[in-house]
């Protein structure tokens, strides 16, 4: 089964972000234009304005003579454009003016003007002549040519001046109509060039920007995530914020402290069982104990004797699991050299009964570790439990300890494959099932290590038998005002 790679989110909502701006913009302009060719609207400014005002408001009196009528849309225009003028001429040459008319503009009405059916007047930028608009309508006065502009001069413009002249010729048939075999495909083709810049600019600038924004938006989310990645067997208690975490998973985040909950009572209630049978098998191991020394001495109380021992051995051993994980309290800087000198002091009979020779290599200087200094002794001890156990019978164990904080214990048994060498830190796990272990030693001189951010490892090299290290933070320095308490790094 092919495995599925993850894909970045912030990567997706970038390409997506993009397709939806272009389509939206395409779908913007295709509507404009859908509006444009049904409505058929003009596009007017000021001075076009003017001029339909002006014609809108034109009649004759009894002589047929031009005459203004005021008209409500043309005295609110002169309101707001009251440097209005304009020059009216209709085809017998008759004109009526108003307003001050530049001297430019006097003289107009000539035979091309009057086939134009409208027109934008304009001059050069230095020259002082207002632009005008001149457009051949008809009125209630007849066929009119009306020239009109809302100032006089430039002269009068408090801002920007912007004229607009925007012309479309579009090919036509025979009888008028707009030929749109001709005129599509150039359309579409002048739609797309000018399209481009436009959205090459929007994906440029979304490409930009959205990865700043998708960051900042998900960092609750990639915060929340480290927490997660945080939590494990020790800390399982914990609960994952939902503050800063977007609403969309807020819901998964609240599903997974559920679940955190579900998996700590879990635990609780395997450790509280665990704890208390372990607390039950002493009593009758020790009540089996005491009927066994009575027993006739021979090779049969002698081997059920040592079947007691390792059962309750093995009853200390849940035991001490299990207190691990309520291990709390301050912890004390010792020294491991005088700490496993200790114990070797302690161990020496028994591996000695054992059959083996022993040897303690103490460093020359001290090697201050801040520890649970009962738990340190149990994991060490654990370690020559295991040498004694698996050692052969013969040889010479050894017990080193250095300045770095590693306490080392030497065999010279048949040692440990490669191939063995994680699983025998499995709870439980025997190397040799018919050993007399109980398969717990090392994995809870393991965890032990792991709570006082050490670790353990099995050594390499040409010796023989079974080299293990067991390696432990040193302690920081302090100052002589807080010799109660101590620091501990963590791994």
């Amino acid at each position: 089964m092919k495995k599925s790679n993850p894909y970045s989110l912030q990567w997706v909502l970038v390409r997506r972000l993009i397709l939806l701006q272009a389509a939206t913009l395409l779908v913007f302009l295709g509507l404009l234009t859908l509006v444009f060719f049904i409505a058929q609207p003009r596009l007017a400014v000021d001075n076009e304005v003017a001029t339909q005002l002006v014609a809108g408001a034109l009649g004759r009196d009894g002589d047929g003579r031009l005459i203004l009528r005021d008209t409500f849309e043309l005295e609110s225009f002169r309101k707001s454009f009251p440097g209005l003028w304009f020059v009216v001429r209709d085809e017998k040459s008759q004109e009526l003016r108003r307003g001050n008319v530049p001297a430019a503009y006097v003289s107009g009405g000539d035979e091309l003007l009057r086939q134009v059916d409208r027109a934008t007047l304009t001059f050069e930028p230095e020259c002082p002549h207002p632009a005008a608009s001149y457009a051949n309508l008809d009125s209630p006065a007849g066929r009119v040519g009306v020239l009109a502009s809302t100032i006089a001069s430039r002269d009068e413009n408090t801002g920007v001046e912007i004229n607009v002249d925007l012309h479309i010729d579009l090919a036509r048939n025979a009888d008028g109509s707009t030929n749109w075999l001709r005129v599509g495909p150039i359309l579409v083709i002048v739609t797309l060039v000018a399209l481009l810049p436009i959205v090459t600019v929007m994906g440029f600038t979304t490409l930009l920007t959205t990865p700043a924004v998708v960051r900042r938006s998900l960092a609750g989310l990639v915060a929340t995530a480290e927490e997660a990645g945080a939590i494990d067997i020790d800390n399982r208690a914990v609960q994952l914020r939902t503050e800063d975490v977007p609403q969309e998973i807020a819901s998964l985040v609240q599903a997974f402290n559920r679940a955190l909950a579900r998996l700590g009572e879990g635990y609780e209630k395997r450790n509280r069982f665990l704890m208390d049978a372990a607390h039950e098998l002493r009593t009758p191991i020790a009540i089996l104990r005491t009927r066994a020394e009575l027993l006739r001495e021979d090779p049969e109380s002698r081997r059920l004797l040592k079947d007691i021992e390792r059962l309750s051995h093995l009853a200390q051993q849940l035991l001490d699991r299990q207190v691990l994980d309520h291990s709390t309290g301050p912890r004390d800087v010792v020294d491991l050299v005088d700490l496993a000198r200790m114990l070797a002091a302690d161990f020496a009979p028994l591996v000695l009964e054992a059959g083996y020779e022993f040897s303690f290599e103490p460093s020359d200087g001290k090697a201050p570790v801040c520890v649970r200094p009962q738990q340190i002794e149990r994991a060490v001890a654990n370690l020559l439990r295991n040498a004694i156990e698996h050692g052969g019978g013969s040889g010479c164990i050894t017990v080193v300890v250095d300045e770095t904080g590693g306490v080392e214990v030497h065999d010279e048994g048949p040692g440990i494959p490669l191939d063995e060498r994680e699983r025998v830190f499995d709870p439980f796990y025997r190397l040799r099932p018919r050993s007399s272990g109980a398969g717990l030693g090392l994995s809870l001189a393991l965890e032990i290590t792991r709570l006082h951010g050490g670790a353990i490892e099995i050594l390499d090299g040409a010796w023989i038998g079974t080299h293990i290290r067991l390696q432990l933070p040193l302690a920081e320095a302090k100052k002589p005002a807080i010799k109660s308490s101590c620091v501990a790094r963590t791994s």
